[in-house]
């Protein structure tokens, strides 16, 4: 049996990461593929219990170290419990945010050196990496306006989306680095177009780097 394919969608607060993945699942069902989607941190019932520690706020500070750790945690247990499984039954995962995320939040956000995370990374992962990477792409500012008034609607905001916007002008720009170094890799799409325009942006991209590649 082939293995699945691993698509990682990434991108910061109000970028419409959310919908854009219930379109790919829908686009990829409908191929006859098995889809499972998932998140990070999260994807299984211990990692989403791990989630809730890293979202909720709380009176006590959370060390970088705290939050980098419980991030990978998470993780390990979400690869080898529901990613890797999936994949080699031959499911495609298409996962809301993945490695990519801790290099652009912890790394380049909150300052943890990169080789830090790298060392996590091999350790936690081993050869796993994702067959293709979406950046859904928008300015902080059209971003955050989106996010506070979803946030407006469920009278919910976690621990990161009340981070300042030198954090997210941090996130963003730590993204678009890894992607103009990993071009065979990400793709960036533009997240400021309507919904249906982004859902082609990313039907192209899908078919072009993982349909049409030998």
């Amino acid at each position: 049996m082939n293995r699945g394919k691993f698509i990682t969608i990434e991108g910061s607060e109000g970028v419409g990461k959310t919908t854009q993945i219930a379109a790919l699942r829908d686009s990829l069902t409908a191929r006859g593929l098995e889809v499972i989607v998932t998140r990070e941190p999260g994807g299984t019932p211990r990692a989403e219990a791990i989630r809730e520690l890293l979202l909720t706020p709380t009176d006590e500070p959370m060390p970088m170290t705290c939050e980098l750790l419980l991030m990978f945690a998470a993780r390990a247990t979400h690869i080898e419990n529901l990613i890797r499984p999936a994949l080699e039954r031959g499911a495609w995962v298409v996962c809301d945010r993945f490695t990519d995320a801790t290099y652009a939040y912890q790394g380049d956000g909150r300052g943890v050196r990169r080789e830090e995370i790298a060392n996590l990374e091999r350790f936690v992962q081993a050869e796993l990496r994702p067959d293709l990477t979406l950046l859904l792409d928008a300015p902080i500012e059209i971003g955050r306006a989106r996010a506070q008034a979803r946030d407006a609607e469920t009278g919910v905001s976690d621990r990161f989306e009340q981070e300042r916007r030198e954090f997210f002008e941090r996130v963003r720009n730590s993204y678009l680095e890894r992607a103009r170094s990993q071009p065979g890799r990400f793709a960036v799409i533009d997240a400021t177009a309507d919904r249906e325009s982004v859902q082609h942006a990313i039907s192209a991209e899908v078919e072009i780097r993982l349909f049409m590649r030998p």
